[in-house]
């Protein structure tokens, strides 16, 4: 299920970037050595007290050529769109502005839990400043250092009572997936196509998605689906459509909800910088992936065109090799009727387990092909390895030292593992861990 959304709003120069680095913490920075992989800092994964959430710095919202006051109004629209929880941020070195009203008026009548933070309170001297902030009506202002972190477990301590304690019923057997891609890619077409190829329609069930309500439906081999429901991200009006960063987010939300995701490109525009942010997240996300070209149909071909494409998609998406990649046609429905049937395999691939003998059988040959490498006259030593999570599979390493376990060798491993068995559309994740 999707996790809970916080979302940081306030007018420019009070912290809000500095805040949402500051709860979402290392997991920002990119934690991966691969060529390609993107990372927009609007959307992050924060934990506090144990719960997981997502985080939105609506600052990064671009609304181009907005006027000031109207950029502020909506990106508070946004985060109510879009947030369980807000984060107001104000400034205690510059006390309360007409644009700080202005947000407080939109919030007002959100029916949102709002949190007052006042940034920029550096020193307890300043505490006595942060009062003039109850005059907004948004209740207690809680005052936070975002440059020396401090006040900030009191903020989340608040969020975190506000989350819902919900749970989404997980229906034993059911395969979740959503389709994501940068708007025009053809999602809409491809989702009408594919629940038109002769499936059995179980049900329309409400998603936890705000709108959202997922379509299940049973393949010719029997397989339940569940699609989880993009359309009802689709927002009205300009403010939604013309941001790219909003696509971005929106997609961030269907990706946490599935098993596996379908990866749409235009075939017939080629990929774009976008398509690389959107697969960056499916990826480190760890979910099943398929890339899926769309418009095949309107490509002008001859006998080498899908085989150059298909070299182009592996070189701008290094760290996608174990995808599949599928050519389809929403308007044809070329090969739309295999779908089903990768998506399957891919979860499939997703949820397996290798017993830990045979794993260290294939490291052990590993290692005799390619010796452990060495740092200062230190050599890794690889003791034991075991598969400890499925979704993605996940390996535990234990080695004499971690840092000795170079990316470069981590990833003649991982392709190790590939190579012995069948891991093809899921990302796998290898931890090394020193040996107690």
């Amino acid at each position: 299920m999707a996790n809970p959304t916080i979302a940081i709003v306030g007018r420019p120069n009070v912290g809000k970037s500095t805040l949402f680095n500051r709860i979402a913490g290392e997991r920002i920075s990119i934690v991966e050595d691969t060529p390609g992989v993107t990372r927009d800092r609007i959307y992050a994964t924060g934990e506090w007290l144990g719960k997981e959430f997502s985080i939105i710095d609506t600052g990064g919202i671009d609304l181009g050529d907005e006027p000031f006051m109207e950029q502020i109004k909506h990106q508070a629209e946004i985060a109510i769109e879009e947030a369980d929880v807000i984060i107001f941020v104000g400034s205690g070195q510059e006390g309360i502005t007409d644009a700080d009203e202005l947000v407080a008026r939109i919030l007002h009548r959100s029916k949102k839990p709002v949190i007052l933070a006042v940034n920029k309170v550096d020193n307890p001297e300043m505490r006595a400043e942060i009062y003039e902030f109850y005059s907004l009506g948004l209740g207690e202002p809680y005052p936070v250092s975002g440059s020396h972190g401090l006040g900030l477990g009191d903020v989340l301590d608040e969020a975190v009572k506000h989350f819902s304690t919900e749970i989404e019923p997980e229906e034993e057997g059911v395969i979740k997936f959503s389709l994501i891609g940068r708007p025009n890619v053809g999602k809409s077409s491809l989702i009408n196509a594919i629940l038109g190829e002769e499936r059995v329609i179980v049900s329309d069930i409400e998603g936890t998605t705000r709108d959202a309500i997922d379509t299940q439906f049973v393949s010719e081999s029997g397989q339940k689906f569940t699609m989880i429901d993009t359309a009802g991200m689709r927002k009205r009006g300009k403010v939604y459509e013309s941001t790219e960063k909003y696509s971005v987010m929106r997609a961030m939300r269907a990706i946490e909800r599935s098993d596996v995701v379908l990866f749409v490109i235009n075939g017939e525009e080629g990929i774009r910088e976008q398509d690389k942010r959107i697969a960056g997240y499916a990826h480190e996300a760890g979910r099943g992936m398929v890339i899926v070209v769309n418009k095949w149909d309107m490509v002008k071909k001859d006998t080498n065109t899908m085989k150059e494409f298909e070299e182009e998609i592996r070189d701008e998406f290094q760290y996608l090799d174990y995808a599949p990649i599928i050519f389809v046609s929403a308007l044809t429905k070329q090969r739309l009727n295999k779908l089903p049937e990768i998506i399957e395999e891919v979860s499939m691939n997703q949820n397996m387990r290798i017993p830990s003998a045979l794993l260290n059988d294939v490291i052990m040959d590993a290692v005799a092909i390619n010796p452990t490498p060495t740092d200062k006259g230190r050599r890794l030593k690889i003791f034991y390895a075991t598969q400890v999570a499925v979704k993605p599979p996940t390996f535990v390493i234990f080695v004499n030292e971690e840092e000795l376990m170079h990316f470069s060798y981590s990833r003649f491993l991982e392709n190790q593992i590939r190579n012995a068995f069948t891991f093809e559309g899921t990302p796998i994740r290898i931890i090394p861990r020193r040996r107690k």
